[in-house]
């Protein structure tokens, strides 16, 4: 999908833009509710939803604990009807759709042997980029060109997960080709969130070290349009202070 390069637009005036063009918050949330649960509810039809496994309880478990937090976060004029899915495939990625809409895939917890603290990491990301309506600004930042949900959210590709999983991606947006600077706010925004719920920020650097280790072969979808992987662990790094002293506030 081509992208327009619109540098003199701010993230709130990109998404004032869509706004005016129609895609307001509660009509983008609405449209993402429907694909996300049209696209969920054929992954169960073909037995690729994890429902019941040790790594979808993990996942569940963190996704609980942050969420209350996230809810503290919502600036943006609507209450999310959060939700978390879990997709059965090899894949190293996770995805979030306007409104709180969450899709784990099992293999990025499974081959990265990640913990609960990295998981954490992964879904703090994921819930900033919604609560910061990084769609929305996304679409705005496109001149309006891409402005359908289907579009807009449409899939950067699926690679190994096959013709299902390829389907699934287009529905849900997987792997979105947001710009190096939303990514950048939605690590920020992650490290402060899990910190506030309770897990270690230090969780987010080792992260990235196992993604960074993991696609030394080739980049793994999830790092897409992304910033480096050296690039992340250094801004990482320096707001590590800030995320810390939150977590150690939390901790007594």
């Amino acid at each position: 999908m081509s992208i327009l390069a619109v540098s003199t637009i701010t993230i709130s005036g990109c998404a004032t833009f869509a706004d005016m063009a129609g895609a307001d918050t509660a009509t983008l949330n609405a449209s993402a509710a429907q694909s996300y649960n049209q696209a969920i509810s054929e992954a169960r039809s073909k037995g690729l939803l994890d429902t019941s496994s040790t790594t979808y309880r993990r996942i569940t478990n963190v996704y609980n604990r942050l969420r209350p937090y996230a809810d503290q976060m919502n600036q943006t004029g609507q209450a999310f009807q959060w939700q978390v899915s879990v997709i059965k495939s090899n894949e190293l990625n996770a995805s979030v759709l306007p409104g709180g809409k969450v899709v784990f895939y099992t293999g990025i917890v499974d081959r990265l042997n990640l913990t609960d603290a990295e998981i954490a990491a992964i879904m703090g990301h994921e819930m900033v980029h919604a609560l910061e309506e990084h769609a929305k600004s996304k679409m705005g930042s496109q001149a309006l060109t891409n402005l359908a949900l289907g579009v807009g959210l449409s899939a950067a590709g699926v690679g190994d997960g096959g013709a299902a999983l390829a389907q699934i991606g287009s529905q849900l947006g997987v792997g979105l080709p947001y710009s190096r600077n939303l990514e950048s706010r939605a690590d920020e925004g992650g490290l402060m969130l899990m910190a506030r719920a309770g897990y270690n920020p230090q969780a987010a650097i080792t992260l990235w070290e196992k993604m960074a280790k993991a696609s030394s072969g080739g980049s793994p979808s999830f790092l897409s349009t992304h910033p480096s992987n050296a690039q992340r662990i250094q801004a990482m790094q320096k707001n590590l202070p800030a995320a810390q002293a939150i977590y150690n506030q939390n901790r007594r």
